[in-house]
């Protein structure tokens, strides 16, 4: 194992005390493989401890796949979070990462993938044996078996589909693939498939502890666009298309408490299914550390006490990079629930109405860039200089002046939407936040976190408020959150109408 490839695992002791204690917060920054059966797990798992002479650690699943072992069929690697440690930073390997994420691969060849990233094949990969452990194929390869090997111990979907889901064009080459990589055939695992309504999918996706799963559902209520998606107290729900053939989904707290979220699914095509569950896994941010924000904002005289209440708070991304932006936009100097009302009546104006409901209450698909496009907005209430912002940013997206892929860098992001009329430095951290899940995004003229970062009367400068959250770095847009939820925990309940009236006049928290 090369220096590089070694320096992405925990210390040597901490990996060893994690496994012993099976402690749940690595779960999915390391591997344990045994030399003697073989088999690779996930620090959490049930099975008596090896010998220590028989382990060997590795950074993630691929690697411990190329080096000959296969997942443990007990704890499940499949259903470890990932480590979004690989694709932080704006080396070439974090951005290749990010593209194999997006199924860039499934489509593409190796070449293709290493012109992206500006880069030789040959140099590519020898970049992903040294920094990972594997090549870029495996690592594309790993992720899908685990998702197919999640598919089959968890669905009673067909073998076939199972293929489809996970990105194989050819049965016979998902069978082998599938056999090499566990030593068992698909059917095999299959024996005793779980029972499930036909069409209905229900999966795991684990996270690391803490995890406010409520803190974040409570984000996504106050802003859940009715016809597109429905938020509770204790779910999220979503339809998504195409409209001729729309699926949908709900997501709420895996039932018995473990560290997992629950996911329902309806997705008539297979093909799908893998996209489906990384959007959501990015939007709900499962992949997260909160060990490595926590050790960035426990000391921090602003950020300390707000992480202490509340430690599990998670970066809440959105479904699709265009409806974000729009959001972003009907969301400037307007509260929260005003600039909801503006997006309900575009849904209900330019979305696309499905033939059937899928679920009570879910019925269109956002707009799409074409459709509004052209759209006189001015007709729902968006001042004339709104209007042609959201549409002169619809046309950029379909002319390809902007768009959300995934592997740039945040400043040329930022750069490229701020050439946009109408689209300044906020906004564009915004829709970077939630619409690519940014770490380190930070709108730093927002004036809610001006007032929230310091104990003075007046509001930080946007300059001052930018120098103090250096010391945020990587993880300025979690403390973007930490600052929100902290001014919204403080927020008296308005419970007359003169008292509505005064918090009205009171900066409203972002759209």
């Amino acid at each position: 194992m090369s220096e590089t490839h070694a320096s992405a695992l925990p210390d040597h002791r901490v990996c060893e005390q994690a496994r012993l204690s099976r402690d749940a917060r690595f779960d999915g920054l390391f591997f344990t493989a045994v030399t003697s059966t073989k088999i690779y797990c996930r620090p959490v798992c049930p099975a008596p401890a090896p010998k220590p002479q028989n382990v060997r650690y590795y950074a993630n699943a691929a690697a411990a796949e190329a080096a000959g072992f296969r997942p443990c069929l007990r704890c499940r690697p499949e259903l470890a979070p990932g480590n979004d440690q690989w694709q932080r930073g704006d080396h070439v390997v974090a951005r290749a990462l990010k593209l194999i994420e997006g199924g860039m691969l499934t489509e593409q060849s190796l070449d293709a993938l290493a012109a992206r990233v500006g880069v030789g094949a040959r140099q590519l990969r020898r970049l992903f044996v040294d920094r990972v452990g594997a090549p870029p194929i495996s690592v594309h390869t790993t992720r899908r078996l685990l998702f197919a090997k999640q598919l089959l111990t968890e669905t009673a979907l067909p073998v076939t589909e199972v293929a489809l889901a996970s990105g194989f064009r050819s049965l016979r080459r998902f069978n082998a693939a599938f056999a090499q990589a566990n030593r068992i055939a698909p059917r095999e695992l299959r024996r005793h498939p779980r029972p499930t309504p036909p069409g209905l999918l229900t999966l795991r996706l684990g996270y690391r502890p803490p995890y406010d799963f409520e803190a974040l559902l409570g984000f996504l209520r106050t802003r859940a666009l009715p016809g597109v998606e429905h938020v509770d107290e204790h779910s999220y729900a979503r339809v998504f298309g195409p409209a001729d053939a729309p699926g949908w989904l709900q997501l709420r707290a895996w039932p018995d408490g473990g560290h997992a979220l629950q996911l329902q699914l309806h997705c008539p095509q297979p093909g799908r299914l893998l996209g489906v569950v990384t959007t959501l896994r990015r939007m709900f941010d499962l992949d997260a550390n909160p060990q490595a924000i926590a050790d960035t904002f426990r000391h921090d005289a602003v950020l300390g006490p707000l992480l202490a209440r509340r430690p599990g708070l998670r970066l809440p991304g959105g479904w699709d990079g265009f409806e974000i932006a729009v959001r972003a936009i009907l969301g400037q100097q307007i509260s929260v629930a005003a600039a909801r009302t503006l997006a309900t009546r575009i849904v209900q104006r330019w979305g696309e109405p499905l033939a059937t409901s899928p679920m009570p209450g879910l019925q269109r698909l956002f707009p799409t860039p074409a459709a509004l496009a052209d759209a006189d907005l001015r007709e729902i209430g968006l001042t004339t200089t709104r209007a042609a912002t959201v549409r002169g940013m619809a046309q950029a997206l379909l002319d390809g002046r902007v768009d959300f892929r995934s592997e740039q860098s945040l400043d040329a992001f930022v750069a490229r939407w701020v050439a946009l009329p109408g689209i300044g430095e906020w906004t564009a951290h915004y829709m970077a936040m939630r619409a690519l899940s940014e770490p380190d995004a930070f709108p730093a003229a927002d004036l809610i976190l001006r007032r929230v970062a310091t104990t003075d009367a007046l509001p930080l400068s946007t300059k001052a408020l930018t120098a103090c959250a250096e010391a945020w770095r990587p993880w300025r847009a979690y403390a973007v959150i930490h600052l929100w939820r902290g001014a919204s925990d403080a927020a008296p309940p308005a419970r007359t109408p003169a008292a509505t009236r005064a918090r009205g006049r009171k900066p409203a928290l972002p759209a």
